[in-house]
């Protein structure tokens, strides 16, 4: 079946320059096995293809059920000198969690 990621978690995000940060937090542990399995670097350059044109980087937080993305050359760089809406990845997160994953492991 195909959910939101939403569905099974919640993010936040911000930005290191010209690079956007992404953190996605699982609710419990079913749901940390499912972004755990679904949700890859390549998967998440993907869904951001037109924005992120540098290497996406993974991150596993096992302890926190999350997991953190480095999207290099994303911000048309960075807060002080690009003219993109949102220079700082603040709204990132809420796209990433729009994605739509398989949720049966």
């Amino acid at each position: 079946m195909k959910i939101q990621l939403r569905q099974i978690a919640h993010g936040r995000s911000g930005d290191k320059g010209d690079a956007a940060n992404i953190g996605i937090i699982a609710y419990d542990d079913k749901g940390y096995n499912i972004i755990k399995k679904c949700l890859t670097a390549e998967r998440v350059k993907e869904h951001f293809k037109g924005i992120c044109f540098g290497e996406v980087e993974r991150y596993e937080l096992p302890n926190l059920r999350a997991l953190n993305f480095l999207l290099h050359n994303t911000l048309g760089g960075g807060g002080t000198v690009s003219l993109k809406h949102d220079a700082q990845g603040k709204t990132l997160a809420a796209a990433l969690l729009r994605m739509e994953i398989d949720d049966d492991l």
